[in-house]
């Protein structure tokens, strides 16, 4: 069967996007990994795959890790999936609503940009009672659509993002599904840098939009920030993370940012 196939990336998180609409596409886990494979496929952190909504959304959002494996929600992926899905039709659309598993969101488009309106985050555990050798800084975790441990250090540039996020990602605190791992550095009141390690890509990535929410989130839990927060990412670009804090839980969290098409290929799977 040959593929058709879109490559987009949010700043720097790069994916394979499909038209699957008519489920004509028979996308298994063996499949997934080998489109995604950097050296014999097309390359990417991820797959996203637009099939037909069930509950009364635009489209439905399927997000599949570079190993194949489903998981519930992307935030760069979610822009990428709102832009790419904003051209689909005759007429460009401004605003873009879709099915994930952590729920319904929309894709507003502004300019080149995306901002999507995230689902409210959850079980959060600050201050958690884990020691990591050699790793210092306090664990943090919280439910930005994905699970996301947040760890705030001074050295962001030496951290060792692979050690250190292996040994969180697989922690007996997290099982078992397991959880993304982000080191934040403060760089002033309302500006954050992080560097993400992400589960099914098992590596660091360039950017993570669930993870920049996690540590907005964070920043203004420990250190009070307002929103907006910016937030740099490995790959180079700032992106932006609204929100309403009251009482300790958030609501109207967003994440505003870059989504670009790169190309569109075919390939035979």
């Amino acid at each position: 069967m040959l593929l058709h196939f879109y490559k987009m990336n949010g700043a720097g998180n790069d994916f394979i996007v499909v038209d699957n609409r008519e489920l004509n596409i028979a996308l298994d886990e063996d499949i997934i990994a080998a489109l995604c494979d950097r050296h014999r496929g097309v390359g990417a952190d991820g797959l996203l795959a637009v099939e037909p909504a069930r509950n009364g959304a635009d489209f439905r959002f399927r997000y599949y890790n570079a190993d194949g494996g489903e998981a519930e929600m992307c935030g760069n992926g979610a822009r990428c999936f709102g832009r790419f899905t904003a051209h689909l039709e005759e007429e460009t659309k401004d605003v873009v609503t879709f099915e994930t598993i952590a729920g319904t969101l929309s894709a507003h488009m502004i300019g080149e940009n995306v901002r999507i309106a995230m689902s409210d985050p959850h079980d959060l555990r600050a201050n958690l009672p884990l020691t990591i050798p050699g790793l210092e800084g306090t664990i943090h975790f919280l439910n930005t659509g994905v699970p996301h441990v947040v760890v705030f250090v001074d050295d962001l540039e030496s951290i060792d993002v692979l050690k250190f996020g292996t040994l969180l990602r697989f922690h007996d605190a997290f099982a078992p599904a397991g959880t993304n791992v982000n080191f934040a550095k403060v760089l002033g009141p309302q500006h954050i840098a992080i560097r993400t390690y992400e589960r099914g890509v098992e590596d660091e990535t360039l950017a993570c939009g669930t993870g920049m929410v996690a540590c907005a989130l964070m920043h203004h839990l420990l250190n009070g920030a307002a929103s907006p927060v910016a937030v740099d990412v490995a790959g180079g670009d700032t992106l932006e993370i609204g929100f309403v804090a009251e009482g300790g839980k958030f609501s109207q969290v967003t994440l505003s940012g870059p989504a670009d098409f790169v190309f569109e290929g075919a390939i035979e799977i």
